[in-house]
């Protein structure tokens, strides 16, 4: 049996399942003993229909589907017992990581187009300064000065580029992952445009053989910001391709299972913009070394690292544990 036969044999049971789970969310008073009766019923079949579609069909959509069906039914069935304060911690702990693990191709194809475009606008205007002028917007070049990084009006001046890349970066996040509904073509523009103005600055404070400099106002906050932006970059490629790639399920659920991951996507990086926020604040404008502030880049990269880690080895403990409960439950 392939993936869309075993969809097609089975798709009633799991829109079923669907109504039953709406209807008990919303606590309709139709729902009595034996609609509770059905809906665990029906819950047990979608549970062996996902341990089926795991060992046979681990890389197609239905796979996803029925993963998040019977997650969001377990949830259902013992909603008392978790409160929103565990399911948060959950989220970013745990099923963040998870989404981040699977999806880490298209994040690090936003890395790539952001880079792409950071180099190609770098070497123009190392080649020619006067192109600085076509790539980077007029408030932000009339405020940069390279000679006055440093000085008192340098960290002044600092503080306000590290500020307005902040707000901009922010924005570029939200855009990056909203532009997945254009078939990701937004998203590609977003990505590559701000890779641009990145890599004319640069070119800028090259020139001025201010690049120590320039990085150790830049990455403090820099490599968070970034990586948020190409997680929510990432979401967005992620949308647009699903819009293209039809799988085995209906277009309507395909479509509903992708732009719920990448909104999960997006909601994840939230924690990242309010650390990289206080970093910028208090870190990148302190009269402290150059090199604290690579320290504090670095270490913000170490901190990474171990979050997803330790997010990864909670994943799968998690997945051990459930093995064996369905392994006894079955």
């Amino acid at each position: 049996m392939n993936a869309k036969q075993f969809v097609k044999n089975h798709r009633d049971d799991w829109k079923q399942l669907e109504r039953l789970m709406a209807e008990l969310s919303k606590r309709k008073p139709d729902i009595n003993g034996a609609g509770i009766n059905q809906f665990y019923k029906h819950y047990q079949k979608a549970a062996n229909h996902l341990s089926y579609a795991q060992t046979y069909f681990p890389q197609e959509d239905v796979t996803l589907y029925l993963n998040g069906l019977v997650s969001k039914a377990h949830n259902l069935l013992y909603k008392d017992q978790i409160s929103s304060v565990k399911q948060m911690r959950h989220f970013f702990s745990t099923t963040f990581i998870g989404l981040l693990s699977e999806q880490w191709k298209f994040v690090l194809a936003a890395c790539v187009l952001f880079t792409l475009g950071g180099l190609g606008s770098f070497f123009s205007v190392v080649n020619d300064p006067l192109n600085l002028y076509s790539i980077i917007p007029a408030d932000i070049a009339q405020n940069v000065d390279p000679d006055q990084l440093g000085s008192h009006d340098g960290k002044v001046l600092s503080s306000m580029m590290s500020a307005s890349i902040m707000t901009n970066n922010i924005q570029v996040a939200i855009l990056a992952f909203a532009g997945g509904i254009t078939f990701g073509l937004l998203t590609v523009y977003v990505l590559i445009y701000n890779g641009i103005l990145i890599g004319a600055l640069f070119a800028l404070f090259w020139h001025s053989n201010k690049t120590y400099e320039f990085w150790a106002y830049i990455v403090p906050h820099g490599m968070i910001e970034l990586t948020a932006i190409f997680i929510a970059g990432g979401a967005g490629l992620l949308m647009g391709y699903k819009l293209f790639v039809p799988g085995s399920l209906p277009r309507r659920i395909h479509l509903k299972i992708q732009a719920k991951r990448s909104v999960q996507l997006l909601l994840g990086t939230v924690p990242l913009f309010v650390i990289a926020g206080l970093i910028e604040g208090f870190i990148t404008p302190a009269a402290i070394s150059l090199e604290a502030k690579y320290f504090t880049a670095f270490a913000t990269v170490i901190g990474l690292i171990f979050y997803i880690v330790i997010g990864k080895m909670r994943i799968e403990k998690h997945r051990s544990s459930s093995k064996t409960h369905h392994s006894y439950s079955g």
